[in-house]
């Protein structure tokens, strides 16, 4: 049953009991979140921040601009939106209640910028996205994610793999602060290129 309430941390959780996704209910969702607040805090802080909210009754979108009801506290930062030539307001996720509001809001995934709110020109990470040719092919990006560690080894560099979507994988190079967006998209480009000569026959750059 909804109407359940609970205070965390002075943020007020509501519905608790409502149904979330796949069996889940949102308690399940803000339980999950607060349990690994002191993990995924760090990962957020100070990076402007985008979520995917599943509302009932709706299919699940992706929220970047904060609703006019957005509590106060919640740390804020303007940037602005070529594509649509608008002023957004991103929130900061730098704390427990922030990220207890957002999951009170039912926001079941987190997409933090790549670059800090203050430098948003300077990624501290460039990702390699690996996509996999339809059907079961989930080995093939697993295949292609040890080409590009091999390419990141060859260039004194390491990452982090994590799956993206349904079949593909992110992998995540942290790199030192000084290089810009376009600096770090050719060093993508280049380290893509590297793992595409390891093996032509697995990699292909065609589609970048």
């Amino acid at each position: 049953m909804g109407g359940v309430e609970e205070t965390r941390d002075g943020v007020s959780l509501t519905n608790l009991d409502q149904p979330l996704v796949d069996g889940a209910s949102k308690r399940d969702l803000v339980d999950y979140l607060d349990a690994v607040s002191d993990r995924i805090i760090p990962q957020l802080r100070d990076r402007p921040l985008s979520v995917i909210r599943a509302l009932r009754g709706q299919a699940p979108f992706m929220q970047k601009n904060l609703p006019k009801y957005t509590p106060e506290w919640v740390r804020r930062v303007p940037v602005w939106a070529e594509a649509s030539q608008r002023q957004v307001s991103y929130a900061l996720c730098d704390d427990r209640p922030t990220l207890l509001w957002f999951a009170n809001q039912r926001a079941v995934e987190y997409h933090p910028t790549l670059a800090r709110a203050d430098h948003l020109d300077r990624p501290t990470h460039l990702v390699l996205d690996l996509d996999p040719p339809e059907g079961d092919s989930f080995p093939a990006a697993v295949a292609a994610a040890l080409l590009v560690r091999q390419a990141l080894a060859d260039s004194g560099l390491a990452g982090a793999v994590k799956t993206s979507g349904a079949k593909g994988v992110h992998v995540f190079v942290p790199v030192a602060v000084g290089a810009d967006a376009e600096e770090m998209a050719a060093a993508t480009r280049a380290l893509a290129a590297r793992a595409e000569r390891l093996d032509p026959a697995l990699a292909t750059t065609a589609f970048i």
